[in-house]
């Protein structure tokens, strides 16, 4: 082979060794966990909860839940986060909590929305059915979230054909194989100090029923219809 044969056939594969990890760089960013930005403006939700909350509750607390959850994953095979939580009995602590802590406050947001509202359609039904109407769900569903003792979740969660209220201790959910309740999440309230000491400090209960005012009913009604 000709020296100039030989340097072009060099390069060539320096480049495509230099491809190679450059998409291999590109796929390790798209499969890393990654903090979405909020569906509306942090005061969006205001006076129920406050814009300062919303800031510290995003950008710190959501935020340090995935960056050491990538830290925590990192090297390990990919996985999805919903696969993560469904096997969290079998990874370490760090995992589960920040698994479960990302997962819940992506999702915590979505059901959050200016106006709140009620339930509607089959959701406002099998409400009814389950819980003999949305007042005596509403008073159950407190008591769920103003009794969980310390840090922690509650939630309404769908379970085949009927829906039932669970609690869960730190950033632990029904999805993850070591839940009390197991099932598909409808609905879910952070109630950590985090989310509402700003404005609230102790009062947890004050808390609980301002949130009644931002609960986006549209969202859960698609999550409970997407889980028949």
């Amino acid at each position: 082979m000709k020296r100039r044969e030989f340097v072009a056939a060099t390069l060539g594969g320096m480049a495509s060794i230099v491809a190679g990890a450059s998409v291999q760089a590109q796929e390790k960013a798209v499969t890393a966990f990654t903090l979405a930005n909020l569906p509306y403006a942090f005061n969006a939700l205001e006076p129920y909860i406050d814009k300062m909350t919303m800031e510290i509750h995003h950008g710190k607390h959501h935020a340090a839940y995935v960056n050491n959850l990538n830290n925590a994953t990192k090297g390990t095979e990919t996985k999805s986060l919903e696969d993560i939580l469904a096997n969290v009995s079998k990874l370490s602590p760090t995992i589960r909590n920040n698994g479960g802590g990302h997962w819940n406050h992506s999702e915590f947001w979505k059901w959050l929305t200016p106006g709140g509202g009620q339930p509607t359609g089959e959701l406002a039904a099998s409400i009814t059915r389950d819980f003999g109407s949305f007042d005596k769900f509403k008073e159950q569903f407190g008591q769920a979230a103003t009794g969980r003792f310390g840090s922690g979740w509650a939630w309404l969660v769908k379970q085949h054909d009927k829906l039932v209220i669970a609690s869960t201790p730190n950033q632990d959910n029904p999805l993850m194989d070591i839940a009390d309740v197991k099932g598909i999440p409808v609905l879910g309230l952070d109630v950590w100090e985090h989310a509402y000491y700003l404005k609230y400090q102790n009062r947890r209960a004050d808390y609980v029923q301002a949130w009644w005012n931002v609960v986006n009913w549209d969202e859960a009604g698609k999550r409970f219809l997407s889980s028949k």
